[in-house]
């Protein structure tokens, strides 16, 4: 287990002109994954390329496995998978050479064969890069970024413009890089690829993190938990609400529909049903609703992912 943090970002700014694109964040990214979630130009894109070493900071100190990405890149690079979204690769390459290529720059790579048939990409191993589908392109950018068994891999939205079988099976590839005891920093736009993936998310905003924690603290965090259900119209939610715990509300959304607001826990769930009985009312379809990521990236940010 490392005892010190994979990565350590420390009041970072950079500055493109009169454009201040990150300004004095801090992150720290532990073993596991780490998802970092941000509307577009929030920064985290030029956060994730200094930490990469292919951005020098303005200001700030930026740590990657204890090292400066930039200052002592030649140590680093070795250690570390970088999946890029584009470019850097010959578009007249076949997919299969690029990949053996990299390879062979790394001591103890995967085996080639299996990871391509991990990713599917065997019946486009003899195809040129540049005719390749977007989504192929996006699985072998993603097998060149692992294939040299890397201590630390950035992933740059990995599913992005793949089918759900392609999805699923890049989802199994991160849950076994973290088995294996390699740590991801992701970015992504699907907030259930955070959920599912994640240890750790990072929101930033605006050139900073404004909030950062697991996704089920992150929830915990954010709104309220809701209870709904059904019943007769016209209930006297006044009494429903002298019943309930003081910090809850209630209010009938539209005829026949309730909604509860509060620390959604059995007892008050108890007491929903419990007061119901007390006034003959038959509740249907009661649910308890919990906040999602996306609901609490919402609140936070005030944007939608893809602004």
């Amino acid at each position: 287990m490392r005892s010190e943090p994979v990565v350590q970002v420390q009041a970072l700014v950079k500055r493109y002109g009169p454009k201040t694109a990150v300004d004095g964040l801090d992150l720290v990214a532990r073993e596991g994954v780490t998802a970092v979630l941000g509307p577009n130009g929030a920064g985290k894109t030029t956060t994730i390329e200094t930490c990469e070493g292919y951005r020098k900071p303005d200001a700030g100190t930026v740590r990657v496995l204890g090292l400066d990405p930039v200052g002592q890149s030649g140590r680093l690079r070795p250690r570390i998978g970088v999946m890029l979204q584009s470019g850097g690769v010959y578009s007249g390459s076949r997919a299969d050479e690029i990949l053996r290529h990299v390879a062979k720059l790394h001591a103890h790579p995967l085996d080639v064969d299996a990871l391509i048939e991990r990713l599917g990409l065997g019946s486009c191993g003899r195809t040129t890069y540049r005719r390749l589908s977007g989504g192929q392109q996006q699985r072998l950018a993603l097998a060149m970024s692992v294939v040299g068994r890397p201590e630390l891999v950035f992933l740059d939205e990995p599913t992005a413009g793949l089918d759900p079988q392609a999805r699923r099976a890049t989802w199994d590839l991160v849950r076994d890089l973290r088995a294996d005891g390699v740590s991801v920093i992701l970015t992504t736009h699907y907030m259930d690829e955070a959920e599912q993936l994640a240890d750790d998310v990072a929101i930033i905003d605006a050139g900073r993190v404004i909030a950062q924690g697991s996704p089920e603290e992150l929830c915990k965090g954010g709104a309220e938990n809701t209870l709904r259900f059904t019943g007769r119209p016209g209930l006297d939610v006044g009494s429903l609400l002298k019943a309930l715990p003081a910090d809850s509300s209630a209010a009938e959304l539209t005829p026949g529909s309730y909604r509860v607001v509060g620390k959604i826990d059995p007892q008050l769930l108890a007491t929903v049903t419990s007061w119901c009985a007390q006034h003959g009312v038959m509740p249907e379809k009661i649910s308890v609703e919990r906040h999602s990521l996306e609901d609490v990236f919402l609140e936070l940010t005030g944007k939608e992912l893809r602004s």
